[in-house]
C-alpha cells in the first residue's frame, strides 16, 4: 500500500532504523547543511531536526541519501523491479488477434488507474492563511556561506502551459526575498520557462499562476524531478511509482491543483515583466552558481498541515542526496533508452560527474560508427543533451565499475581518431562554458576498433586465465592460507 504521506514514510524510516531524530537546536544557517553533508557522505540517515533555530516546524533531510531508502521509498526491494514494471508497458505492441487484446486488458486498466484524482478536501489546507503570514516563519535553508541568501530546494512547482491548459511540475530552487516573495530559478530548456515565454509573448505584463507545494510522500516528491516524456502528467508517473494515484485538490486563491497529502503549499502569480538578481547558490556542481536575472514569485496565500514536516535536500560537492535521485532515474529510465536505442546495454553516471558532465555507455556494436551514432542519440535525449562528455564502450565492459571502465577505456582509444567534439545546448549551471546555454561537448569512442573504421592493426585478446586454472585453484586456496597484506 502507498505511503499516506511525508510523515507515513518518515515512520517507515524510523521503524527501519534508516532516521535520526535531532532534538537539540540547530540552526538553518548552515548548521543543518553541515550535517546532513556528513551524514550522507558517510552512508548516514535521514534526519529530522525537531527544533529548528526560529521556526517551530521541523526539517527532514537526506531522505533519499542511500539506495536502500530508495528502494523504500518505491516499496521495492530493488530498482530493478520499477525498471521491469515500464519494461513490460513499453514492450505492448498492438495485439493481433481477440485472445492477445483480451491478456492486454489488465495492463491497460492498470495504466488508466494511475491517473491522479482530484478530491474536495486535502490535509495540506488544514491552515489557510491569506493575511498574517511569512516565509521567514519556515525553516528554510541557507546552505552554503555564499549563498544569496535561504533557499527553498525541493519544491514542487506547479503552472499550466498558457496555449494548452497542460499542467507541469518541475524542481526550481527558489530564493527567498522577503516575507512573501522568491526567486523561481526557471533555466531556458525548463518547461516552467516555456510556460513564462508563452504567457509573456501574450501579455508581457500579465501574470501567470504558480502553485508549490513542499513535501508528500516520497514517489510524489519525486514529480517535479524525473524526466518523464513532455507528453505525460508528472503526477501520472508518481501515481504509477507508488500504484496508486495522487490524490490532487484544488488551490484556494489560483486555479492549480497540488497534491492533497502535501505538508506546505504556497499559492500566488510570477509578474511576467518583473525580474530580479537571483543567486549565488551552491549548487550540485560543487561549486556556486552565479548571479543572474530570473522571475519573481509572489505568495498571496499560505496552507499547510496543522503540524507539517518542512521536506528540504542539500546539494553542493558529491556525493549528496541527489546522486541517489539520479542513480534512481538512471536504473528506472534504462528501459527507455533501450527501447530508443537497442545497442544500448547499461549506462552509468557517476557521482563525481554530477549527472550532466559524464555519461558512460555501453553498447552491442553493430556497424562501423555505431559508437558516433549512439553519442549524437544520447545528445538528442530530453534533459542528455546536456552531458559534456560521453564515452561509448563495448557490451562487456562493466560500465558500473569506474576502475574497470577507465582500464578498457583509456587502452581502447587513439585520442586523436577517437574523440570528437560538437556544439549545442549546455545546462546553465555550468560554469565553463563559453556562454550560457551553450557550449562544446565531447564523445569518446572506446569501443574496439573496426577495419572499416580505419584500423589497420589486430585488436589483441584481453588476458584472463582459462576456467581449468582457476578451478585447480580454488581447490588449493584454502590450504594456501594467502591474507591480504597492508604493507606496500
Amino acid at each position: 500500500m502507498a505511503y499516506r504521506d511525508l510523515g507515513d514514510f518518515v515512520r517507515t524510516l524510523d521503524k527501519e532504523g534508516e532516521l535520526k531524530k535531532i532534538s537539540v537546536e540547530v540552526d538553518p544557517v548552515l548548521e543543518i547543511t553541515e550535517i546532513t553533508d556528513r551524514a550522507v557522505k558517510i552512508g548516514g540517515p535521514a534526519l529530522l531536526f525537531e527544533r529548528p533555530k526560529g521556526s517551530r516546524v521541523p526539517v527532514v533531510t537526506n531522505l533519499l541519501g542511500t539506495e536502500r531508502r530508495m528502494n523504500l521509498a518505491l516499496e521495492v526491494e530493488s530498482l530493478e523491479e520499477v525498471a521491469a514494471r515500464i519494461s513490460a508497458f513499453l514492450e505492448m505492441q498492438s495485439p493481433q488477434g481477440l485472445l492477445a487484446k483480451v491478456k492486454m486488458l489488465p495492463k491497460l486498466a492498470e495504466i488508466g488507474s494511475f491517473f491522479p484524482k482530484v478530491v474536495r478536501n486535502g490535509d495540506c489546507q488544514e491552515v489557510v492563511r491569506t493575511e498574517d503570514f511569512s516565509l521567514l516563519d519556515l525553516p528554510i535553508l541557507q546552505c552554503w556561506p555564499q549563498d544569496g541568501g535561504r533557499y527553498i530546494t525541493w519544491p514542487m512547482v506547479i503552472t499550466k502551459n498558457p496555449d494548452t491548459g497542460k499542467r507541469n511540475t518541475g524542481c526550481y530552487r527558489m530564493q527567498v526575498f522577503d516575507e512573501r516573495s522568491t526567486g523561481m530559478h526557471w533555466q531556458t530548456q525548463k518547461h516552467g520557462a516555456e510556460h513564462f515565454r508563452a504567457a509573456r509573448a501574450k501579455n508581457r505584463n500579465g501574470k501567470i499562476d504558480v502553485a508549490v507545494a513542499i513535501g508528500a510522500d516520497p514517489a510524489t516528491c519525486l514529480a517535479g524531478i524525473l524526466p518523464v516524456p513532455p507528453e505525460m502528467d508528472e503526477f501520472m508517473f508518481s501515481g504509477f511509482l507508488r500504484r496508486d494515484p495522487v490524490e490532487l485538490v484544488r488551490c484556494k486563491t489560483v486555479d492549480l491543483e497540488v497534491p492533497a497529502n502535501a505538508e506546505i503549499v504556497l499559492e500566488g502569480y510570477v509578474d511576467l515583466g518583473e525580474l530580479r538578481t537571483e543567486g549565488p547558490f551552491g549548487d550540485h556542481t560543487g561549486f556556486y552558481s552565479l548571479e543572474g536575472q530570473y522571475p519573481v514569485f509572489h505568495v498571496t496565500c499560505l496552507t499547510h498541515r496543522k503540524d507539517p514536516l518542512y521536506l528540504t535536500t542539500i546539494v553542493g560537492p558529491p556525493p549528496q542526496e541527489d546522486y541517489f535521485i539520479g542513480h534512481a532515474i538512471e536504473r528506472v529510465f534504462l528501459p527507455v533508452m533501450k527501447m530508443q536505442h537497442r545497442e544500448i546495454v547499461d549506462v552509468a553516471m557517476p557521482a563525481e560527474g554530477i549527472f550532466q558532465n559524464l555519461m558512460i555507455v555501453a553498447i552491442r556494436k553493430s556497424y562501423p560508427g555505431h559508437a558516433r551514432k549512439t553519442m549524437n542519440a544520447i545528445w538528442s535525449l530530453g534533459q542528455a543533451m546536456f552531458t559534456k562528455v560521453v564515452v561509448v564502450v563495448d557490451h562487456d565492459v562493466n560500465v558500473q565499475k569506474p576502475g574497470e571502465v577507465v582500464w578498457k577505456a583509456l587502452c581502447a582509444i587513439d585520442p586523436e581518431r577517437d574523440v570528437q567534439f560538437v556544439l549545442g545546448p549546455v545546462d546553465t549551471l555550468d560554469h565553463a562554458a563559453r556562454r550560457q546555454d551553450f557550449g562544446s561537448k565531447m564523445g569518446i569512442d572506446a569501443t574496439r576498433k573496426w577495419s572499416e573504421e580505419g584500423y589497420t592493426g589486430r585488436w589483441p585478446d584481453e588476458i584472463k586465465m582459462d576456467e581449468g586454472t582457476k578451478r585447480r585453484v580454488d581447490a588449493l586456496w584454502a590450504q594456501l592460507r594467502l591474507v591480504a597484506s597492508n604493507k606496500r
